[in-house]
C-alpha cells in the first residue's frame, strides 16, 4: 500500500462548525479550560482526515466530542445532514452503529475476561441479531483483519499489541460504521506492526468505503493515511487542505516543526528534510 484509496467524488458525510468545548474544574472557584475554540471540519464518505497536534492540542477531546463523551458548549456537528450535537443518551445510542471508535491501547479497550468470539458478538447481539448470525458475523471480522481461524477462541492477553489492535477494528467494524474515530490506533506499536495496522485500515476503506477522522500526533502517520489533513494548536485548526500540500509543503510554521520532528530512518535525507523547512521560513 501507498496511500488511501482515491476518492472519485466527495460527498460530505460529517460537518463540524464552530465548535466550542470548556473543560471545568471542580469546585466554585476551579479554574476553567478551553479545549476547542471555534473548531470546523469536514468528512467525506469513504475519506481519511487525519488530524495532528502535540499532547495537548486538543485533538483527542475533538474526537470525544464527536462521540458525545464530553459536552459542548457551542457549535453544530451534522452527520448526514442531521444534528447530533446534544442528544440524549438515548438517541445517541441509536445512532452508534454508524460512529465508531478506535482506541489508542487496545488491550484496556478489551474485556480480558471475554473471549474474542465474546467480544466482537456483543455489540451484535445487543441489537437483536441472533447467536448463530453473530457468529458468522464474527468469522467475517476475523477474516476482514487477518486473523487465523480460532482466534475467537482465545483471550486478548494471548495477542500481541498488533493483534489486539486488529481485534479493536473488527469490533469497531461489527455494525458496519459509515464513520471511525481512530484515536492514536497506531502510536503504542512498534514501526514495523504500525505499518501492517495502517495498511489494514487502507483495505477495510477501499472494500467497505467507511471514513475514518484519524488522530495522531506523528504528522508522517498522518500523511501515509489521508486524503486531507487538518494540523490542530491549542484547541484550534490553524492549517487544513490537502494531506500532500499540507505535509509537504506546510504554511504554518507548528507544521514545520511536527515535520522536522518527524524523524527518518537516513541522517543524510533527514538533514536535507531539515534544510529545506528550514528555508521555508
Amino acid at each position: 500500500m501507498t496511500g488511501p484509496p482515491p476518492l472519485a467524488a466527495r460527498d460530505t458525510l460529517l460537518t463540524v462548525s464552530d465548535l466550542n468545548v470548556t473543560y471545568r474544574g471542580r469546585g466554585f472557584r476551579a479554574p476553567q479550560f478551553r479545549a476547542l475554540t471555534d473548531v470546523s471540519i469536514d468528512i467525506g464518505r469513504g475519506e481519511t482526515v487525519g488530524l495532528v497536534g502535540e499532547s495537548g492540542s486538543g485533538k483527542t477531546t475533538l474526537g470525544r466530542a464527536l462521540l458525545g463523551l464530553v459536552p459542548i458548549d457551542s457549535g453544530s456537528v451534522r452527520f448526514e445532514s442531521a444534528e447530533i450535537a446534544g442528544l440524549s443518551d438515548g438517541q445517541r445510542r441509536r445512532r452508534s452503529p454508524d460512529i465508531q471508535v478506535v482506541f489508542q491501547d487496545p488491550y484496556s479497550s478489551l474485556n480480558p475476561a471475554m473471549t474474542v468470539e465474546a467480544i466482537l458478538s456483543e455489540p451484535l447481539t445487543v441489537r437483536g441479531v441472533s447467536r448463530g448470525h453473530a457468529r458468522r458475523r464474527v468469522r467475517e471480522l476475523l477474516d476482514q483483519v487477518q486473523l487465523a481461524a480460532g482466534a475467537e477462541r482465545r483471550y486478548p492477553r494471548e495477542f500481541s499489541g498488533g493483534q489486539r489492535q486488529r481485534i479493536a477494528i473488527a469490533r469497531a467494524l461489527a455494525l458496519e460504521p459509515k464513520l471511525i474515530i481512530c484515536d492514536e490506533p497506531v502510536s503504542a506499536l512498534d514501526l514495523s506492526t504500525q505499518a501492517r495496522v495502517l495498511d489494514l485500515f487502507i483495505e477495510i476503506q477501499e472494500r467497505t468505503g467507511v471514513a475514518y477522522l484519524f488522530i495522531s500526533h506523528d504528522i508522517s502517520v498522518v500523511r501515509y493515511i489521508s486524503h486531507r489533513v487538518a494540523v490542530m494548536l491549542r484547541g484550534e485548526i490553524i492549517e487544513s487542505g490537502d494531506g500532500e500540500s499540507v505535509t509537504s509543503s506546510p504554511e504554518h510554521d507548528y507544521t514545520r516543526r511536527l515535520l522536522l520532528a518527524s524523524p527518518v530512518p537516513d541522517p543524510l535525507r533527514q538533514a536535507e528534510r531539515r534544510a529545506r523547512y528550514l528555508s521555508l521560513q
